[in-house]
C-alpha cells in the first residue's frame, strides 16, 4: 500500500489531477475495507452509498440519473469513457453522482458525437472519483456484505515519506468520517432533485391526446418524452405537489417517477397519491414511483441487500409468462405477497412482475381501481426496450377511463 499523508482544508472538486503524475486516491468502506487507486475527476473527498451498476454501457445516462442521488456508483465493466460526453445523453441538468468508481477509464474518447472527455466532465462538475483499483473484487465484497457507507479521498496524497503509524491514523479518520456520513435508510432526497417549478414538455404529435400529471421524484428526461411520443402532454410537477393540486390540472392520467432515497420517507407523495387514487384517475409508477404506489395501498417498503442497478434485471410477466430484460436502479423493495389477490383499501391487488434473479416484487397491479407500477425503467435510457409497451399501457388505460366517464355521462363530456 501506497505511503499516504493528509493534506488539511481540501474539500470535493479543489481541483483537477494533474494526469501526467497521477495524484493516488482511496476508497475506504464502511466496514473498514480499503482501496488504493488513482484520482479520476476532481481532486478532495466525497461521501455517499457505494453501489455497483452492471450496465455495459450508458455511463452518461447513469451519471445523471437523479435516483443515483447520494450514491457513489462502481463500474462493472471495466473500461468506461471510451465515447466520451455529449449534450444528448444527459438524463438531468447535471451529473448526480456522490462519487464514481471506475478499473480502466479511457485515455481519450473516441466517438463522432463527444465533445470531450469523461474525465474533463467530472472535474468540471466537481465529483470525485477513483480509478485503477479492482472493481471485481470490490463488487463480490458489496455482493457479500451490502451496500454500505464509503468515501474517496485524493487529499491522502502519496509522496511524502510518513511512518506506518501515520499512515494508519489518517486511514482511519477517513473511516470515521465515512461511519458520520449519512445513510440511505430514512433519507428524503425526491425533494433534492425534483423540479423546482412545474413544466411542461409537449406531445411530440402537435394536439395532445391526453394530458399527464407527473409527479417529479427524480424523473428522468427520457420518461416525459416517450410519453410525449405517443401523444400526451405531460405537466412535471415538483415532489411535493399536493394531490388536490395534481387533480386541479384535471389530467387524464397521474405518473410517479423514479428518485431517490427511502420511499418510507415519502409520506408527502403518499398521501397525494391516495387522493388520486380516491379520485379513480388512471395511475402509473415507476421504480420510487412503484415503492410509493405500494405505499399507498398499504404495504411496506425493504432495503435490498445492495440493490438492483443495470440494464440486464430480467423480470418476469405474471400474466402473459413474458420475460423482458429490463434497465432497473433501486436499492428498496416492496413487501407484498408474490402470489394471489390481497385486499387492499383501495380493492384487490395483485403482483405482476416478478424479478428473475431473486423473486423481488417488480410489478404491481390493482383490479379495482385503475393503476399499476414496476420496478424498473420502461423508457430504457440506458438500456433495452421490451418494457417500452408499458407506456401505451398506460395511454391505454387513460383511454379507458375517458370512454367510461363519457359512457357515465351519458355519451357528453
Amino acid at each position: 500500500m501506497s505511503t499516504l499523508t493528509t493534506t488539511p482544508g481540501s474539500a470535493a472538486g479543489d481541483q483537477p489531477a494533474d494526469r501526467a503524475n497521477p495524484t493516488h486516491a482511496v476508497l475506504m468502506l464502511e466496514d473498514g475495507r480499503s482501496f488504493v487507486g488513482e484520482a479520476y475527476g476532481a481532486l478532495g473527498e466525497t461521501f455517499g452509498e457505494a453501489v455497483f451498476c452492471t450496465g455495459m454501457t450508458g455511463y452518461q445516462e447513469t451519471l445523471s440519473d437523479p435516483s443515483f442521488h447520494g450514491q457513489i456508483v462502481i463500474m462493472t465493466a471495466p473500461h468506461i469513457g471510451n465515447t466520451g460526453v455529449n449534450d444528448a445523453d444527459y438524463e438531468s441538468d447535471r451529473i448526480q453522482v456522490a462519487g464514481f468508481v471506475v478499473r480502466d477509464p479511457a485515455r481519450r474518447p473516441s466517438n463522432w458525437r463527444s465533445r470531450g472527455s469523461l474525465d474533463d466532465e467530472l472535474v468540471a462538475a466537481g465529483v470525485v472519483g477513483i480509478s485503477g483499483l479492482d472493481t471485481r473484487a470490490l463488487t463480490r465484497h458489496l455482493r457479500e456484505r451490502g451496500a454500505m457507507r464509503c468515501g474517496i479521498s485524493s487529499v491522502l496524497a502519496a509522496g511524502a515519506r510518513v511512518d506506518a503509524e501515520a499512515e494508519r491514523a489518517a486511514l482511519a479518520a477517513l473511516l470515521d468520517r465515512v461511519r458520520s456520513s449519512p445513510e440511505m435508510v430514512g433519507a428524503d432526497l425526491a425533494p433534492l432533485v425534483s423540479t423546482p417549478q412545474p413544466y411542461v414538455v409537449p406531445a411530440v404529435t402537435g394536439t395532445a391526446q391526453f394530458k399527464v400529471a407527473a409527479l417529479d421524484l427524480g424523473i428522468k428526461r427520457a420518461t416525459p418524452a416517450a410519453m410525449a411520443a405517443l401523444g400526451c402532454e405531460v405537466h412535471v410537477l415538483p415532489a411535493r405537489t399536493t394531490g388536490e393540486e395534481l387533480l386541479a390540472l384535471e389530467p387524464d392520467g397521474v405518473f410517479l417517477s423514479n428518485g431517490p432515497g427511502d420511499p418510507s420517507t415519502a409520506d408527502y407523495a403518499v398521501e397525494a397519491l391516495r387522493t388520486v387514487l380516491r379520485a379513480d384517475v388512471p395511475v402509473f409508477g415507476i421504480c420510487f414511483g412503484h415503492q410509493l404506489l405500494a405505499r399507498a395501498l398499504g404495504f411496506e417498503t425493504y432495503k435490498l441487500t445492495y440493490g438492483h442497478r443495470g440494464v440486464n434485471q430480467p423480470v418476469g410477466d405474471v400474466a402473459t409468462g413474458r420475460i423482458a430484460v429490463t434497465s432497473q436502479n433501486h436499492g428498496f423493495a416492496v413487501n407484498a405477497p408474490l402470489t394471489g389477490v390481497t385486499d387492499t383499501p383501495f380493492g384487490r391487488v395483485v403482483a405482476s412482475h416478478i424479478g428473475l434473479n431473486d423473486e423481488v416484487v417488480e410489478g404491481l397491479e390493482c383490479l379495482d381501481v385503475p393503476a399499476f407500477s414496476v420496478q424498473f425503467h420502461p423508457e430504457a435510457a440506458p438500456g433495452p426496450h421490451d418494457a417500452a409497451g408499458l407506456f401505451v399501457r398506460f395511454r391505454d388505460l387513460m383511454a379507458a377511463a375517458r370512454q367510461a366517464r363519457v359512457a357515465a355521462a351519458g355519451g357528453e363530456i
